[in-house]
């Protein structure tokens, strides 16, 4: 198939699964008078997580005027080789904090540890209440079909928040590392990130123990231009949407 075939199917797919080339440019919108102030809740397993994967959109909603929450499942204490898991996640919880002050986030913690996560009853229970004290209008979180444990902990914990809170807020998928950790993975929604891109990656830089401009980040870009391809326009952010509820708020 020749490229420029190929792009043509690849945007007539985005049409057919969105409904539209980009489904998200409200997210960008300045706030009118009258305009909802939206909560906007991303839940990822690790810092850096959120911002790799919706980073620009957090940026998006944050300028707009919205609400723009960062929760994470761990403080990444296992993610520094030769560092306790004490010393980590104090440094990696400094740079979640410096990232999120980029993006116009707030950060919060779900109390759980790296690489030792738990799906049970009390860890259903906790991150239930812990959506319910923020009221979310929309809540963004890891797509549940993932390499990594953590990933798929934080995916169930939220989907499970949702259904016992009866489906109360409107529930996104995003990608991390698409095809090597996020698998299976075909976006219903796009978000324009080209005028944003730079500071979610200075976002993504603030986690300097990661090495994210070696280890992830460049990933990230290719990820951002392919689903830019499909979208129609240079970058964007892909999600995948739980078709059971939606009032158009991504």
């Amino acid at each position: 198939m020749s490229e420029m075939r190929r792009r043509d199917v690849l945007r007539a797919s985005a049409i057919v699964a969105a409904g539209v080339p980009l489904a998200a440019a409200k997210a960008a919108e300045p706030q009118t008078k009258d305009a909802k102030r939206l909560k906007v809740v991303v839940a990822g397993a690790h810092p850096d997580d959120p911002e790799s994967g919706a980073g620009g959109t957090m940026a998006l909603y944050a300028d707009a005027g919205h609400e723009v929450v960062s929760m994470y499942l761990t403080r990444g204490e296992a993610g520094i080789p030769g560092m306790s898991h004490e010393e980590a996640g104090r440094l990696r919880t400094a740079e979640a904090e410096a990232a999120c002050r980029i993006l116009g986030a707030r950060a919060t913690y779900l109390g759980q540890v790296d690489g030792a996560t738990e799906v049970n009853a009390k860890r259903y229970d906790e991150v239930r209440r812990a959506l319910s004290e923020e009221a979310p209008d929309i809540v963004l979180t890891q797509w549940p079909i993932d390499t990594h444990r953590d990933h798929q902990a934080i995916a169930v914990l939220v989907y499970d928040a949702w259904l016992r809170m009866d489906k109360s807020f409107e529930l996104y998928y995003y990608e991390v590392e698409s095809g090597v950790q996020s698998q299976h993975f075909w976006p219903t929604h796009y978000v324009d990130i080209e005028a944003v891109e730079p500071r979610k990656k200075q976002a993504c830089l603030a986690h300097a123990s990661q090495n994210p401009a070696i280890d992830f980040y460049p990933m990230h870009q290719r990820m951002q231009r392919f689903r830019g391809e499909e979208a129609g326009v240079k970058l964007a952010e892909a999600f995948v949407r739980h078709n059971q509820v939606s009032r158009g708020l991504l």
